[in-house]
């Protein structure tokens, strides 16, 4: 069986599945990025999950695409491939999901958002209508990538869009609220970056010791709120 790219059109909706190496497949979706075609990622990997069962080792949603880790011993590759084919072969449904909404808490004041001032700039706004701008939408959680429990989060306002840094800083504190293109995102521990920093968070997104060691969920919606640098440390340490 040829193994490079294997083009699929199903339902009038066109995917690429591409093997990587004997133990793992993307799936690509060609659609634009939007709320829609994450409904139907996050569905399609619950679909997934049921079909392969204990042959699925991992399965990683993103914007567009889904990869699935499956254990070789239980399944080859080709036979994944063709069960995989078959439901694409069937309509994609929508995932019925409650999805969470989640005040995040954000320091915009000097020296929690090195980069607001200049982003402000960038974007011919003031750093207050950029605060405003950045807080009065709520924003949908895609993906969670890059770093464990990294928000890459859609609906920004376009007047608030910016190129990312031609020079990636080298650490950026956790939970610093970013600005990179037309995405925003939070970084849950300290990390390079080239993202524009515009506020922090006291919150802890990313903990490896709970159940549920992530803030958010993809499909779940983010909406921030201004605090003041007080309000920052009284949060802190409560947690």
């Amino acid at each position: 069986m040829n193994l490079c790219w294997v083009y699929y059109t199903v339902n009038n909706d066109k995917y690429r599945i591409v093997p990587n190496g004997d133990s793992a497949i993307t799936i690509l979706f060609n659609d634009d990025i939007s709320e829609h075609l994450t409904k139907r990622i996050i569905g399609f990997s619950l679909t997934i999950k049921q079909s392969l069962g204990e042959a699925l080792i991992d399965i990683i949603p993103a914007y567009k695409s889904l990869t699935i880790f499956f254990n070789n011993r239980i399944i080859l590759l080709d036979k994944l491939i063709g069960e995989i084919e078959l439901l694409l072969s069937s309509p994609l449904t929508e995932v019925s999901y409650q999805s969470k909404t989640i005040e995040i808490p954000v320091c915009y004041e000097e020296g929690y958002g090195p980069d607001l001032t200049s982003l402000a700039q960038h974007c011919k706004l003031s750093v207050e209508d950029v605060i405003a701008g950045h807080t009065q939408r709520s924003y949908l959680v895609h993906m969670l990538g890059f770093l464990p429990g990294f928000l890459y989060l859609g609906g920004l306002s376009t007047n608030l869009s910016c190129p990312r840094k031609s020079t990636p800083a080298i650490s950026i504190p956790a939970g610093s609220v970013a600005i990179g293109d037309s995405q925003t995102g939070i970084y849950p521990v300290s990390s390079p970056g080239g993202w524009h920093i515009i506020g922090r968070t006291p919150l802890t997104l990313f903990n490896p010791n709970s159940q549920t060691p992530f803030i958010a969920s993809p499909l779940d919606k983010i909406h921030f709120v201004s605090i003041s640098k007080t309000e920052f440390t009284a949060i802190k340490k409560s947690f």
